[in-house]
């Protein structure tokens, strides 16, 4: 077969790093920092701008087959990281075989004009189409329908394991953690304007918009814990670490993972442009009822949460706050004091250039660093959202470089 001639050899080096001694002692730092018992912050690199990445030709593809061409690219891309860019990375100790899950989805699809200046970059512009105008239009929200395809997902673990068991584990892995991103869904469904002045001048209708998305969200997470589909050994928090001592739990006897046992991850990134009392009102009191529920939570993405810490800790069994480029991280952690992980989002804007700039980069780091040390603030620190590296995949390596060496000699 030759699909197993391509890719056995990356299997092959995929699980040398796996194995590795150094990935062992990293999962174990992560660990530490979601523990709340940081050793030193994490620093890990994602969404990277592949399509400006290839000048060696190392993520060139070469399978055929749909469901192996997939598997090339994660294998590629991982051996890629870790030779370029590694910093604070983890392998899975096998080749994961994701669950094939279908939904129904809740009504609605996005409807959007898009433009594009590089086609092979998925970071585009987006103008969309407002669906939800009228409280009418509120019917066309509904629960989802979840279904597992075992047949299919049967048959990836068994072609996978056809062309690498013998030479490296294969496992079947399930939804990493239960996320929840109901505004930005909205914004999708609405537009950003219409969206916001709607807060502000109908309030009712849009608390009646995300009761209906809540309510979807919550059958969502009904049904995946009855198919169990959620994952034993997740591995991505979304692009920060996920392990933890604490997870799956002390009662846990084994069996379908609940949502007493995983992460929840929320955000409501259209919320930099509201008030305290807004965010509070509408997303906050609403993701109570959502990722209140699982054991962890991480709250945040792109949105500035410095001046908002207090009313976050709402959400029972926040874990993590993530603060980023557009927030004071010293007033961040001042406000986390220790007691949740910062997780830092420096500005990728930095690799955005011709050449990097170290004394920019170097005070940026320093800034967070001197915040989380100065107030006992557990951090991970994510590059991320990296929609150019200008061409010259050599900033991020840089990046990479000079944050591992500033975490180093702390």
């Amino acid at each position: 077969m030759e699909e197993a001639k391509i890719l056995r050899p990356l299997a092959y080096r995929y699980m040398e790093i796996a194995r590795s001694q150094k990935n062992r002692d990293t999962i174990e730092l992560h660990r530490a920092v979601n523990d709340l018992e940081s050793v030193r912050p994490v620093v890990l690199i994602d969404e990277v701008p592949w399509s400006e990445m290839n000048h060696t030709g190392e993520l060139t593809l070469h399978c055929s087959d749909p469901f192996l061409r997939e598997l090339e690219w994660m294998l590629r891309t991982t051996l890629y990281k870790h030779k370029y860019m590694p910093a604070d990375m983890i392998v899975r100790p096998y080749i994961p075989i994701q669950k094939v899950i279908h939904s129904t989805g809740v009504g609605l699809s996005v409807e959007e004009e898009t433009i594009a200046t590089d086609e092979d970059n998925p970071i585009i512009s987006h103008q969309y189409h407002d669906q939800l105008q009228t409280a009418d239009d509120l019917a066309k929200i509904r629960n989802p329908v979840l279904t597992y395809d075992a047949q299919e997902t049967q048959r990836r673990y068994q072609l996978a394991g056809d062309v690498l068991g013998d030479l490296v584990p294969v496992r079947i892995t399930g939804i990493p953690f239960f996320g929840v991103t109901t505004f930005d869904d909205i914004a999708r469904y609405r537009g950003v304007t219409n969206l916001l002045m709607d807060l502000a001048d109908r309030p009712d209708h849009m608390h009646a918009i995300v009761r209906k998305l809540t309510d979807a969200k919550l059958s969502y997470l009904d049904q995946a814990e009855q198919l169990g589909l959620f994952d034993p050994d997740p591995y991505s928090l979304h692009c920060t670490p996920i392990h933890t001592n604490e997870l799956p739990g002390p009662d846990f006897a084994g069996g379908p993972m609940t949502r007493k046992n995983i992460w929840g991850r929320g955000t409501a990134q259209i919320f930099a442009s509201v008030s305290r009392e807004m965010h509070d009102e509408f997303d906050i009191q609403y993701m109570k009822e959502t990722i209140g529920q699982c054991a962890l939570s991480y709250y945040g993405c792109c949105e500035p949460l410095d001046r908002k810490i207090d009313i976050i800790e709402q959400l029972p069994n926040l874990r993590k706050v993530s603060i980023t480029p557009w927030a004071d991280v010293n007033r961040a952690a001042e406000a986390i004091s220790g007691k949740y992980v910062l997780a830092a989002k420096p500005n990728p804007s930095a690799v955005a250039v011709p050449r990097l700039n170290q004394e920019a980069l170097q005070e940026e780091l320093a800034a967070i660093l001197e915040a989380c040390r100065r107030t006992g603030c557990p951090a991970d620190i994510v590059l991320k959202d990296i929609s150019t590296c200008c061409g010259r995949p050599q900033n991020i390596f840089e990046w990479e470089q000079t944050a591992m060496s500033m975490v180093r000699n702390l």
